[in-house]
């Protein structure tokens, strides 16, 4: 694993910042607003405690992000490092070495050995390179967040993150907003400061709202079809998990499974229309919320409500849909005819 420096933190330190930097114009609006003008102290305390309270949770589920390891893999390291390696002080003899079973890739099939860690790759696992390691389906490494993997047990805790910074946004915006409009049809009724911090922090949450809120809508997309970010950006991982290709004499012989740079530009546009239509793991938009934030009874999702939750399963075998290896074999029936061609 590579070891953080000083320097890979900065942008966290900048995200909670941001985070903190609206609460003291808050309170100043609270102030001048509720309690002096409008002489409204219960609704200003209302509004100041659900403030508060989405800040909290979001902090809640930002320091699981960070203290959480995303998806260890070190139990297969150990299995790859023992099936590999010898033991101390053992010799190993000629007839012992060529009888002996395959090792790595060649043993546990392509695109299920990771070469840099040396150790089996399981299903959905990738390899960070950041991080120099690999996580158990991992979706992306986020380096605003501690330059840390988001994975198999953190991706809940990082939609609800999401979730929260973008509700705060909005609702900081809208109250905000309200009170911009007030002070300008009650110019005589409050101070000249309030309404410089309601402008500029309806402005901040609007900003932040929007972006926020674009990926927590990209990742809420990504939840309902049971994909990573790296599923999604990347259609020729579909490649791996296709079965033998049909033999074919007339056929230019590929890889089996193929390669990306094997394949032609025909094959290829054939592998990204598939990969618009191939969800090989979504199972329902119900059990996959259920699998992503780790509920399987009918109100198990209220008390994950306060940090996310986290991923069902151990993280190596996933539910498949009930007709990936049909459209997957229609797909690989397609690669090989498209091959003739060339």
């Amino acid at each position: 694993m590579v070891r953080r420096r000083w320097y890979h933190y900065i942008p966290l330190c900048l995200a909670i910042a941001m985070i903190c930097a609206p609460h003291p114009s808050l309170l100043v609006i609270f102030v001048n607003y509720y309690y002096r003008a409008r002489n409204s102290p219960l609704y200003g305390a209302l509004h100041l405690s659900v403030v508060y309270t989405l800040t909290f949770l979001a902090f809640c589920s930002l320091i699981v992000v960070l203290v959480r390891d995303p998806g260890p893999v070190s139990g297969d390291k150990a299995r790859g490092e023992e099936a590999s390696g010898l033991a101390d002080g053992e010799d190993e003899s000629f007839l012992e070495a060529l009888l002996a079973p395959p090792e790595g890739e060649e043993a546990y099939g392509p695109g299920k050995w990771c070469k840099k860690c040396d150790a089996p790759k399981p299903e959905r696992a990738h390899h960070c390179g950041t991080c120099g390691r690999c996580v158990l389906r991992m979706d992306h490494h986020c380096m605003w967040l501690g330059h840390r993997c988001i994975g198999h047990r953190t991706h809940a805790s990082f939609v609800h993150f999401l979730f929260c910074i973008t509700i705060l946004a909005a609702y900081v915006a809208i109250l905000c907003s309200r009170v911009v409009y007030w002070s300008f049809t009650h110019p005589l009724d409050i101070d000249e400061t309030t309404p410089i911090h309601a402008i500029s922090l309806a402005l901040y949450g609007i900003v932040i709202g929007m972006v926020i809120g674009s990926f927590l809508g990209y990742h809420v997309y990504l939840v309902t079809t049971n994909q990573t970010t790296l599923e999604s950006l990347s259609p020729f991982w579909l490649l791996r998990h296709m079965p033998p290709l049909p033999d074919s004499a007339d056929a230019r012989r590929l890889s089996n499974p193929p390669v990306e740079h094997e394949l032609s530009f025909e094959q290829r546009m054939l592998v990204r229309d598939a990969h618009r239509h191939i969800r090989l793991y979504d199972v329902g938009w119900r059990k996959n919320w259920a699998q992503v934030f780790g509920w399987s009874r009918p109100w198990g999702w209220v008390h994950r409500l306060v940090f996310g939750g986290s991923c069902t399963g151990d993280g190596r075998t996933f539910p498949r849909h009930p007709r990936a290896d049909e459209m997957l074999s229609r797909l690989a029936a397609g690669l090989v005819s498209a091959d003739k061609d060339r």
